[in-house]
């Protein structure tokens, strides 16, 4: 017998007698019929709770909004499947600020950390905690590019909104390496006092696509 078996053999024979568990009740919510509007409006107000900024716009002007979020960045990585009519206004005729990550052309730390800010889409936002979800897809890229650089900027198509956590997780697959992202990077210490931008960005901006 191997250390392993011997080891799920005497758990095994020491809850041989164990009473049978209860049955976990489930009565919590598991959908919702908020309308979008109000979806939108309650993950606005729980991000700018969290002190991330805003935009809420139509597909028409999101490149512009992309554009004016990076317009201080002096350089931006992009994952390799983001949409480009998205950089339309960001990287006019090849704006040399523009960086690629892409299979077999990934950035290292050191390129990462010289970076100033990131544009990635997302996969799904729960709007009551006011969560966002990346899933590493082609448009979001790997978790490196969204937690190093110091600025991410965020796309919410509305229609991967949801109320609930609930409502979420169906939409995930959770076999992919998840980001959950809840306003910039911040934690406080003993005293509570506040730093940003020890785990990730320091700043995020959301914009939130109604249409898309």
């Amino acid at each position: 017998m191997s250390a392993k078996e011997e080891i799920l053999s005497r758990i095994t024979s020491a809850l041989g007698d164990a009473p049978t568990p209860e049955p976990i009740p489930r009565e919590y919510r598991t959908t919702s019929d908020m309308p979008l509007a109000e979806l939108i409006e309650l993950l606005v107000d729980r991000l700018e709770d969290y002190k991330a900024h805003v935009d809420v716009v139509d597909s028409a002007q999101l490149s512009a909004t992309i554009a004016d979020r990076l317009k201080d960045a002096t350089s931006f990585v992009v994952p390799h499947g983001i949409d480009e009519t998205w950089l339309a206004d960001a990287t006019p005729d090849g704006d040399a600020r523009r960086r690629t990550d892409a299979p077999g052309a990934v950035l290292g730390i050191p390129e990462l950390d010289s970076t100033d800010a990131v544009l990635t889409s997302s996969a799904v936002s729960i709007a009551e905690s006011g969560t966002i979800v990346l899933d590493g897809t082609p448009d979001q890229g790997r978790r490196a590019i969204s937690l190093v650089p110091d600025h991410h900027v965020c796309v919410v198509p509305a229609s991967t909104i949801v109320r609930l956590l609930p409502e979420a997780l169906p939409r995930m697959d959770i076999t992919r390496p998840l980001t959950w992202i809840s306003g910039p990077s911040a934690t406080s210490d003993i005293e509570l006092e506040r730093v940003e931008g020890v785990h990730g960005p320091r700043r995020l901006d959301v914009i939130i696509v109604k249409g898309l």
